[in-house]
């Protein structure tokens, strides 16, 4: 049954319209990964000379100990945001006399062929069969090499079964999101160290070998509840009948806006429907991450916010760059029918106005809680919030009028480059390098607070002239709906 299946996706693959595309994304993609691997290969094969390097004078095995359990850890972030769920079009087959085991049993084994079941083999389990072996004995590297593939099969499972949690429902989003945050934060502030429980762990099973078989019984009850999980959902999750049926009056804090408030919550329920667009705004959520990187405690006790600004411009902007990058083809499908009805177009653009200050205020509340760091990170990030609603949506909606490019909704957002077209590429750089423009006279003369209140500013003068914006889009969209709709068509 496993052969027929793949014998049935070759098939719909080679007969497939977009067949020319989806091949030149996957040979990029191949390069992407062939490379990727490859840089593995070598820091696999060079782990013990780059301890020594790199932390010199520490011990080689705590080093080692301390990394495993941290690798994994952000595998598994990364996993949530890059990882596709494996999907296999059901519905011609639920009528037939198969097994939903079967189908299942497909789901569960082709998940395992990701590139990120790749990566922690050819990273750890070299220096597992030398320099473990050695240091302990055959029997513990051999254990530790069932510790690192069980670790790998757990973060598989785990992954899949968080989203397709979260993608029956979308509350959990913001569950996993403040756990994920939370531990960050302990994380960042020392208060919990996910090297030190690493290094006790695997400490241990140096000690007690056959210890590493609990993460074979994480990694095996990881794929259990994910395989049944599939398949008490296998119909609802396939068939789309597991969300409830909504109405206008499921968003009552819309209402006040009239027709405006009409049109963002058939926007949210397109978002919350179908997969691309729900993909797209459930990775924007998880780019709130970047201030761990860009938040340095040197560079704000020295008023150095040149990086840190492009930080908070995309973590509180991020639903408006990458969800309103393909404005307005997430509306390809029916885009005709708002040619045909009796739409008013200004506030069709005006509701992309509300949706877009809407998510992006929910960000920024939530990446404030990067302020217990510092008060500074609070005035880049409010600066980059009146930068990203007052002017970043302006740049995104008048590109927005440029693409010509329909999106198919139910294909995720990861690795897919369906519905990218120049547009996009060009489309970053006047978004995030105008901030600059604003910020950097003010920095080169030794006033970066003037920079954040210039940048502010502008933006909050700009969203106060909404109306004068509103009336160039529609000028501009009025100039090429038809040039749009013709591009939609194309599939």
């Amino acid at each position: 049954m496993l052969i027929t299946f793949l014998n049935h996706q070759w098939k719909a693959f080679w007969r497939s319209k977009n067949k020319g595309g989806t091949i030149a994304a996957q040979i990029f993609m191949g390069f992407v990964v062939l490379y990727l691997l490859l840089f593995s290969v070598v820091i696999g094969l060079s782990v013990e000379s780059l301890i020594a390097k790199i932390w010199p004078g520490q011990d080689l095995m705590v080093v080692f100990n301390g990394f495993i359990l941290y690798y994994f850890a952000i595998d598994f972030i990364m996993r949530l945001q890059l990882q596709d769920l494996p999907t296999l079009s059901i519905v011609p087959y639920l009528h037939l006399n198969i097994a939903k085991g079967k189908i299942v049993q497909f789901l569960n084994i082709r998940a395992l062929f990701s590139a990120f079941n790749l990566f922690p083999l050819i990273l750890f389990l070299p220096f597992c069969s030398t320099a473990i072996a050695d240091i302990y004995s055959p029997l513990v590297a051999v254990m530790y090499c069932i510790s690192i593939v069980s670790l790998c099969v757990f973060n598989n499972y785990a992954a899949l079964y968080i989203k397709r949690l979260t993608t029956a429902n979308a509350k959990l989003v913001i569950i996993v999101m403040l756990t994920v945050v939370g531990l960050s934060l302990l994380e960042y502030f020392k208060v919990f160290s996910i090297a030190a429980v690493s290094n006790q762990v695997f400490e241990l099973i140096a000690k007690q070998p056959f210890l590493a078989l609990l993460f074979t019984a994480l990694a095996t009850t990881a794929f259990i509840v994910n395989a049944r999980y599939l398949r008490n959902n296998l119909y609802t999750e396939e068939l789309s009948t597991a969300e409830d049926k909504k109405t206008s009056t499921d968003y009552p804090f819309l209402d006040r806006f009239g027709e405006i408030g009409t049109l963002v919550a058939l926007e949210l329920k397109l978002i919350f429907r179908h997969k691309r667009p729900r993909s797209a705004l459930m990775m924007s959520l998880l780019f709130v991450f970047y201030g761990l990187l860009f938040y340095k405690e040197k560079y704000l006790a020295q008023d150095n916010f040149g990086m840190m600004i492009f930080a908070a411009v995309f973590m509180t902007g991020s639903s408006i760059s990458i969800y309103g990058q393909f404005m307005f083809g997430w509306q390809g499908a029916h885009f005709d029918g708002f040619l045909a009805n009796k739409t008013n177009f200004r506030n069709f653009i005006k509701a992309k106005f509300l949706l877009f200050t809407l998510l992006s205020t929910i960000i920024t509340l939530l990446v404030s809680l990067y302020g217990f760091i510092s008060w500074k990170v609070l005035a880049i990030q409010f600066a980059a919030y009146f930068y990203n609603v007052g002017i970043g949506t302006v740049i995104v909606l008048y590109f927005a009028t440029r693409n010509y490019k329909r999106i198919d909704l139910a294909k995720g957002s990861s690795f897919n480059y369906q519905g990218i077209g120049a547009s996009q590429f060009i489309l970053g750089l006047p978004y995030f390098l105008a901030p600059y423009l604003f910020y950097a006279p003010f920095a080169i003369a030794g006033k970066p607070f003037w920079g954040l209140i210039c940048m502010g500013g502008c933006g909050l003068i700009a969203l106060l002239m909404r109306e004068v914006w509103l009336d160039f889009l529609v000028r501009e969209f009025n100039k090429r709906r038809y040039k749009i709709a013709a591009g939609f068509r194309e599939i």
